[in-house]
């Protein structure tokens, strides 16, 4: 049986507009945060999910996090996870500093640790709002959300991406410089784009085969099942594209190929239509599909569930796709934190509940 994680407690310190909030939940598997809008719910699931690897679920600028958006002071989130119920808990410290705020510390149990060292107690996976149209997005925002998707299985996948976009960034800049360009220093970035691009295509690819083999052999439900397919899949040939296009790309002021220009197409597999077609709500419960299905994909390539991050998630979907969406969460066995304006939608979920008002938690 995969290991269900679960944060038996959270405090913000001067994050967002939290001055001091605590929460403790336990191992409750239902973590429930309701309250106006603007109130600072999602602030909360913000500081849960920079204890994964990543710039956190809105992918904000650090210095922004803390005390409302003012760089003057650091914040800090401290947790208590417990990876596995027959290991013991861990400390998690994340901070940054007044005089560095956009650089962020770790501490695992007390000791400094890499950022990196997350993915080996956490992962996470989330839908916010700002995802409610993502099929109708740009093509990065899509790589984005499968980027994400990509990392909870392979958590080396974000350092190819580091390593690929310096590279791809140093050979804009010598393109576009004044004076030529050396071709062996091109010819030695191009290389390591073709390394690193090959790794993050062949991630994505196996990511999102594995990712539809598991969606097309789910039963029929209330949510509609989607297929996916990944574009431009085959980068094997990228240094030849890359140096060919060293003309077009110089005038472009950009790179034109490669595997940044991927996309990650969804079809609604039911009615033969792109995503971005379908009804707001049909996208939700779309995306719900791919997010529950990657969980328990996680669960089995990993053995550890990941923690599941809703913010308004439940909004548009109608009574009957709620409650399946709860019994869904219940039966993966894992942890699942979410958030509403409506307590009303959420009636008879067992959870741990809290009410958050201008900054402030109050428990339930």
């Amino acid at each position: 049986m995969p290991a269900p994680v679960h944060l038996l407690s959270l405090e913000l310190r001067v994050f967002r507009n939290h001055g001091h909030s605590r929460l403790a939940p336990g191992a409750a598997p239902f973590v429930l945060l309701t309250g106006p809008n603007g109130a600072g719910k999602t602030n909360v699931l913000e500081a849960l999910s920079l204890l994964a690897v990543g710039r956190g679920l809105r992918g904000s600028p650090l210095s922004q996090m803390a005390a409302n958006g003012g760089a003057q002071a650091g914040f800090t989130v401290l947790a208590e996870l417990l990876p596995d119920p027959g290991l013991p808990a861990i400390a998690i410290a994340t901070a940054t500093r007044a005089d560095a705020p956009e650089r962020r510390l770790l501490k695992i149990n007390g000791a400094n640790a890499p950022l990196s060292a997350l993915s080996d107690w956490s992962s996470q996976l989330w839908l916010t709002p700002a995802m409610d149209r993502l099929f109708a997005d740009t093509a990065s925002a899509r790589r984005r959300f499968l980027d994400r998707l990509v990392l909870a299985l392979s958590p080396g996948h974000a350092g190819h991406a580091t390593r690929y976009e310096a590279a791809m960034r140093a050979r804009t800049r010598l393109l576009t410089a004044d004076t030529p360009a050396d071709p062996a220093w091109l010819a030695a970035l191009e290389a390591q784009m073709a390394e690193h691009g090959a790794a993050l295509a062949e991630a994505r690819a196996t990511a999102v085969s594995a990712l539809g083999e598991a969606l097309a052999a789910q039963a029929d439900g209330p949510f509609p099942r989607p297929s996916l397919a990944l574009t431009d899949a085959d980068q094997s040939a990228l240094p030849d594209r890359l140096r060919h296009a060293r003309a077009a790309d110089k005038a472009a002021g950009r790179a034109t190929q490669g595997p940044h220009r991927q996309d990650l197409a969804v079809t609604h597999a039911d009615k033969a239509m792109p995503a971005a077609l379908a009804s707001t709500g049909e996208q939700k419960a779309l995306l719900i599909s791919i997010l529950l299905a990657h969980a328990e994909l996680v669960a089995a390539r990993t053995g550890r569930l990941p923690l599941l991050l809703l913010d308004e998630a439940v909004a548009h979907l109608d009574p009957g796709r709620r409650a399946a969406l709860f019994a869904r969460l219940a039966a993966l066995g894992g942890q699942a934190w979410l958030t509403g304006t409506d307590p009303l939608l959420f009636e008879g979920l067992e959870a741990a509940r809290y009410t958050v008002s201008e900054g402030a938690i109050v428990t339930d």
